[in-house]
């Protein structure tokens, strides 16, 4: 370590103030490097990720990152930039980004995209916010309301309270989907907008699209698509066609760029014309060849983030779409449904499927429900369970309208060799809930960390 600091000194670092240096060096020289690589190597195997094993987890899409994107985006060229570097020394930055704002308007439908929002709530929170702006500047002040299905993602309606908006739950019918019915009894002259993912939480596709946007459309409302399950549709039909004004993108879900702790993450959301001069700025433009910053729009709704945004996450679902092309984005979308499909099949014999009469989409919401009311097993057992033979679990408890709900989303990464293996786990918990539900209950017992008591957990925190 003192060798370090000497050559840091050396080299024209400046050195520490005496104050801030050890008055004797860390006794680090006797630990050998291979136990220093032993030691966070295992820490790392403790993790459970994509890259390590199967992650059904509903409404998340947690699909395969490619690693190209990674490779890309450690380039020095774009791993050096800066935003405020002359536009002339970062065409291909600009270029990039340029590029990934055309192809998500080509692939959503839509006339502007704007990519600052980090992540798919701080998308949904700059739509609603330049949702606000379109309406204010009209003098159209009355409308306060957000429509928000009993199904929709939980952001929904926070995102609509944190823009100063009412937020007004609509129903779903038998089926699944939204009751029209129940929106032409709630839309009115205070609608400002619709929020609705399609398809739905549910794995179900609105097929009854249209005459939603058309009762929304004619109260002079907007449509507002959550982008969360965009992978189920992807490259087969577009939100802007189904009759949404905007839309938010989930680049950690649909395109590929690591979640959660390996993100950040990217929420870009696209508008039609009309809402366009309402977006964050600055813009990107292209003239005589060059790409470059223009200023906002006076209507704008202002900065929303740094220059770039999360422009290294940006830049990997830049690369995947280009790795993808036109027939190969049809394809993810192909690939969801189907072994989406396959799951539900092989599972429905073991789980209720409450709404699955028909085929789902990229995802379908199964039931613990038999287990819990003959064996005492909750779908919370059901997801520890799966932890200990190594696989993620789905999301549980989600959405409301589903008792002990199990939420599963395969993807199209996976082979069907990894989704039989599902399959052979869930017919293992199946018995073992007969034969001995308590080790069911005592799951996880192989992961690095026990199962946690969530009372205590939510009554006493431990915030330090």
């Amino acid at each position: 370590m003192s060798r370090l600091f000497d050559t840091a000194v050396s080299s024209g670092i400046p050195a520490l103030p005496a104050h801030a240096r050890r008055a004797a060096p860390l006794a680090l020289d006797a630990l050998p490097e291979n136990d220093l690589v032993r030691h966070h190597v295992n820490l790392s195997r403790k993790n459970l990720c994509v890259d390590s094993s199967f992650y059904p987890l509903g409404s998340c899409t947690m699909k395969y990152s490619p690693k190209a994107g990674e490779a890309v985006a450690s380039e020095p060229g774009f791993l050096q930039a800066h935003p405020w570097q002359p536009d002339s020394e970062v065409q291909g930055v600009l270029q990039a980004l340029g590029e990934l704002q055309q192809d998500l308007a080509a692939v959503t439908g839509m006339e502007a995209v704007c990519l600052y929002p980090a992540a798919g709530a701080h998308g949904e929170l700059c739509a609603l916010k330049t949702a606000r702006q379109y309406f204010r500047l009209r003098g159209d002040t009355d409308r306060t309301e957000v429509l928000v299905p009993e199904n929709a993602h939980g952001t929904n309606p926070a995102s609509a309270a944190m823009s100063g908006l009412t937020v007004v739950v609509v129903k779903m019918d038998a089926t699944g989907r939204v009751d029209l019915a129940d929106l032409r009894q709630k839309v009115s002259n205070r609608t400002a907008v619709l929020m609705l993912t399609n398809p739905n939480t549910l794995g179900l596709f609105e097929t009854c699209i249209e005459d939603v946007a058309r009762a929304v459309h004619d109260a002079g409302g907007l449509l507002y698509y959550d982008g969360a399950n965009l992978n189920a549709i992807l490259g087969r039909v577009r939100p802007g066609d189904m009759g949404f004004d905007m839309v938010h993108v989930n680049l950690h879900k649909t395109f590929s760029i690591p979640h959660g702790g390996g993100g950040p993450g990217a929420g870009p959301i696209g508008v039609k014309s009309h809402l366009a001069p309402y977006l964050p700025g600055p813009f990107l433009k292209r003239e005589e060849g060059a790409w470059g910053w223009a200023e906002a729009d006076r209507r704008s709704i202002g900065r929303y983030h740094g220059a770039f945004g999360n422009f290294l996450n940006l830049l990997k679902a830049w690369v995947y779409l280009r790795l993808l092309g036109d027939e190969g984005i049809r394809r993810v979308s192909l690939g969801a449904v189907l072994n989406a499909n396959y799951l539900q099949e092989k599972l429905r014999p073991m789980f209720p499927i409450p709404y699955g009469h028909g085929r789902c989409m990229h995802e379908f919401v199964a039931s613990a429900i038999a287990l819990k009311d003959k064996f005492g097993v909750s779908a919370m057992d059901v997801a520890k369970r799966i932890l200990d033979e190594g696989l993620y679990a789905p999301t549980v408890y989600f959405p409301l309208l589903v008792r002990e709900a199990l939420m599963i989303e395969p993807t199209e990464t996976e082979r069907r060799e990894t989704l039989d293996r599902f399959v052979e786990l869930m017919q293992t918990i199946l018995r073992e809930a007969e034969t001995n539900p308590q080790r069911l209950h005592d799951a996880p017992i192989r992961t690095p960390v026990r199962r946690v008591d969530d009372v205590r957990a939510a009554r006493h925190p431990i915030l330090k």
